[in-house]
């Protein structure tokens, strides 16, 4: 399937998972749509790749993906650039966040923006052009902490995945049958500067390298919901989403 798919949009690929993810997809023979906050590193990194897969066209555009029109605006922009999309990675994210009530609103606010409302919009380009076209690979990409809410600073963080998670079980039920594919990815610990402030467990964190190789197998494969890297994460997922909280308790 994933063949197919020769136009690809990615969001927050300035750095870490979609900056990675860019990389593969390039080394594929991919035509790269490429957004993030950071247009400077957009750039470096469309040098980087046109100089090593001088056959691939590399779009890039600095995107606020908490802008609605923005997102619409620079969805369509990068679709007639690049000739057409045929699929588009809801990667953008942010990982800030404090105690519910401890004063530090702001940073759950922006993350809930960034992570669930952000999502929403890039979803509605997204499906916007895929209807339209009548058809196209919508990826997105939660977070194993969707399956349970986390204490403390991470509360926001895991509601905002859960909220994308359930987008995408939405979608992919709503889309079954058609030439729309959905696939909902929920990474757990990989290593990027994003996992490194969350202050993530060390010996629970998959490097780089194998954790974009699972996600974009699964992207390929064009599954509909992967908790990943490995059977370690699937397991997990599992006992997140079905054992009682009296014994996961410890995973979070």
């Amino acid at each position: 399937m994933g063949q197919r798919r020769q136009k690809i949009l990615i969001t927050g690929a300035s750095s870490g998972l979609g900056e990675e993810m860019a990389r593969r997809f390039a080394a594929k023979g991919r035509d790269l749509a490429l957004c993030a906050r950071r247009l400077d590193r957009l750039k470096s990194l469309r040098e980087e790749l046109v100089a090593q897969h001088p056959d691939i066209t590399v779009a890039v555009r600095a995107l606020d993906v908490t802008d609605h029109e923005a997102v619409v605006a620079a969805f369509g922009e990068l679709r007639d650039e690049v000739g057409g999309l045929d699929r588009v990675v809801v990667n953008a994210g942010l990982g800030k966040g404090a105690k519910i009530g401890s004063g530090r609103a702001d940073a759950n606010l922006a993350t809930a923006r960034t992570n669930f409302v952000g999502a929403l919009s890039q979803t509605e380009a997204a499906l916007e052009i895929f209807r339209a076209q009548k058809f196209g690979h919508l990826v997105l990409v939660s977070s194993i902490s969707a399956d349970r809410g986390l204490p403390g600073a991470k509360a926001v963080y895991s509601a905002s995945k859960a909220g994308v998670a359930a987008l995408g079980e939405a979608l992919s039920t709503e889309l079954a049958g058609t030439d729309i594919a959905v696939t909902t990815l929920l990474p757990g610990f990989i290593a990027t500067d994003m996992s490194a402030k969350a202050g993530d467990a060390s010996s629970m964190t998959a490097s780089l390298d194998e954790g974009v190789t699972a996600m974009v197998d699964a992207i390929e494969k064009e599954s509909r919901r992967v908790a990943l890297p490995g059977l370690k994460w699937q397991g997990i997922d599992l006992a997140l989403r079905f054992l009682p909280n009296e014994l996961t308790n410890r995973f979070v």
